[in-house]
């Protein structure tokens, strides 16, 4: 998240060099602003950011510290807009959310999504499916569902959105669910017909929040829509979908100082998983290159057994680590999202990130041909990688199509990984994970001396 902003702050608090030097500070400033309004934050926006942190730095005596203090204190009051962040439940249940936005922004996707998270907090959810204008909007939510094991509420005896609200509340209240998500119609542009329908649905389901699901690629418009929305509905949060294709991504940044609106949520990608809470002190943190340590302990909280991952941290010790424990680990990583995102969040690791955009766990021919490898062995040769000798070796290659070289490679590499897994669990296994990550970290804007 947020790699071309990251990369703007981080070039112009490099400009600053030496304690008291204004012709640093007006360097740094210029450079900040140059790339901020190339990545389509708000003008405005900009021109108050810069002013602010001008001031303040000069204000704390010029010099490096004293910019990063004043450029944090600055996106704080940018991003701190009043109102909840994330998601907070009513004090009874079912916590009623009204999914608003239009056709296109991706709002039934980001709803699947919202429910998804709701689901890994142990929340019981139940999706309405009150979007009744798009032919394929049930059908997609089905779809969606089933994947996420969410239940679906669908009333196909009535074409009217308030009835099928109105029955969805009641069987929710009967069944205790703890979050009710409602997935309203949108259209192709606002409209007075779109407005009125949903009122009617805002009045028959009295939400607890109304969140406003805005497209990150329509930039600046996606800002006019939302406040648009909160002039005529109400809303309580806007959620920032298909910000990995958003190259710019500068709308995150000024969207809620502008709509005066907190931004809750920001999807990152297609998978259910893709889906982060926009906090604005993490994020701020991300920003300026120091990582979510927070955000990424969450993430692997919800996907990691603390019992399993004890048991393989012995094997690892003891250099046990096998073909089964890699395949689980690597269907653990996958819930977790994106590995750009992942990356995003270890500090020092933000280059990376763009280097990794567009590395998917299910697209990655390299992680297919291990699967297939793998695919191809015994139960007692994925257990113990020693068994494959010579003979073995060329079976598996017949077996998952690929060449008795490139099996030789990926089992060299595995074993490698294990080494070096093994040396990082030692007792000063974090020390030099940590002196491992610096380097690559800095090493300019790639991936430096990974193996590919």
């Amino acid at each position: 998240m947020f790699g071309t902003l990251t990369e703007s702050f981080t070039n112009a608090i490099k400009k600053i060099r030496f304690h008291d030097d204004e012709k640093a500070l007006t360097k740094a400033l210029g450079e900040l602003k140059k790339s901020l309004l190339k990545a389509d934050v708000n003008h405005k926006v900009v021109k108050e950011l810069i002013n602010q942190v001008q001031y303040k730095t000069k204000a704390k005596g010029i010099g490096k510290d004293q910019f990063l203090e004043a450029l944090r204190e600055t996106l704080r009051e940018l991003l701190e807009v009043g109102g909840n962040k994330g998601f907070v439940f009513a004090p009874n249940p079912p916590t009623v959310i009204l999914m608003t936005g239009l056709q296109g922004s991706g709002k039934t996707t980001t709803t699947g999504k919202l429910a998804n998270y709701l689901k890994n907090k142990q929340k019981k959810v139940l999706i309405v499916a009150a979007d009744l204008q798009r032919l394929a909007a049930v059908e997609q939510l089905r779809q969606i569902t089933a994947q996420i094991e969410v239940e679906l509420y669908e009333d196909e005896a009535t074409e009217n959105p308030v009835e099928v609200v109105c029955s969805a509340l009641e069987y929710a209240n009967s069944k205790i669910y703890d979050v009710v998500l409602i997935d309203t119609a949108g259209r192709l542009a606002i409209d007075d017909a779109l407005m009125d329908e949903l009122e009617a649905v805002k009045k028959a389901a009295n939400p607890d929040e109304i969140f406003y699901v805005a497209d990150s690629l329509t930039g600046q418009d996606a800002v006019r829509t939302a406040a648009t929305f909160k002039e005529k509905i109400g809303i309580d949060g806007v959620v920032l979908s298909k910000y990995d294709g958003d190259a710019k991504g500068g709308v995150a940044l000024g969207l809620s100082s502008q709509v005066q609106v907190p931004l809750r949520f920001i999807g990152m990608g297609e998978k259910m998983e893709d889906l982060e809470v926009f906090l604005p002190d993490r994020v701020i943190n991300r920003l300026m290159g120091f990582g979510d340590i927070e955000g990424l302990a969450e993430k692997t909280a919800n996907v990691i057994d603390e019992k399993k991952a004890k048991q393989l941290t012995k094997k690892i010790k003891k250099g046990k680590f096998n073909f089964n424990d890699f395949i689980e680990q690597m269907e653990s990583m996958k819930k977790m999202g994106s590995m750009s995102s992942i990356m995003g969040m270890i500090p020092g690791m933000g280059n990376m990130s763009k280097a990794l955009k567009d590395f998917d766990f299910d697209n990655s021919q390299e992680l297919k041909n291990i699967k297939a490898m793998v695919s191809s062995m015994t139960p007692k040769e994925r257990e113990d990688p020693d068994l494959l000798n010579n003979s073995r070796k060329q079976r598996i290659a017949k077996g998952c199509g690929l060449t008795v070289v490139e099996v030789n490679r990926m089992i060299k590499q595995f074993k490698n990984a294990g080494k070096m897994a093994k040396k990082f669990s030692g007792k000063n296994g974090m020390k030099q994970l940590q002196s491992l990550m610096g380097q690559m970290g800095g090493s300019a804007g790639g991936l430096g001396g990974l193996p590919r």
